[in-house]
């Protein structure tokens, strides 16, 4: 009787905890956590003209900049740079904000606090250590489409 249990019991757990064998092994990470930008790519296009990209490396004090992505669909921005008529690194940029991620889009929309417009972004990479996102910019030109791709570390916590 003891045997007839444990083999119900253990197939039960199979049974329970199944075989979900879609094809997709793809391993999802989420953007929750704190990032270290390190560069920048600034992309423009004009309608009928050949993109142009300018690569933004940053300094080992702008690599002091964070951005923080809570659990609760808020986060903090804090940017560093060189200050002063005697270059210090310091806090040149300290902005709350709200997002809403959309998993399945790989889209990001974020609100910062105090400014009426949001920054719409595409997920470009996420994983374990990289993320890549990519945020349109408004310009005055319809005919004039650029965004601003930042490619960052996360930081263990």
């Amino acid at each position: 009787m003891k045997k007839l249990a444990l083999l119900f019991a253990g197939l039960s757990l199979f049974v329970a905890t199944g075989c979900n064998d879609d094809g997709d092994n793809e391993m999802e990470y989420p953007l929750v956590g704190v990032w270290q930008p390190l560069k920048e790519v600034v992309t423009t296009v004009e309608v009928g003209e050949e993109p142009v990209s300018d690569l933004i490396t940053y300094t080992d004090c702008q690599k002091e900049s964070r951005w923080r992505f809570n659990t609760e669909a808020s986060g903090k921005r804090t940017e560093w740079g060189e200050i002063g008529t005697t270059p210090q690194c310091a806090i040149t940029s300290d902005r709350n904000f709200t997002y809403t991620y959309d998993r399945s889009a790989k889209t990001v929309i974020v609100k910062y606090q105090g400014i009426v417009e949001p920054s719409n972004g595409k997920i470009i990479t996420l994983n374990d250590v990289t993320l890549n996102i990519a945020f349109r910019e408004e310009t005055q030109d319809p005919t004039v489409y650029k965004t601003r791709t930042f490619t960052m570390k996360r930081i263990p916590q």
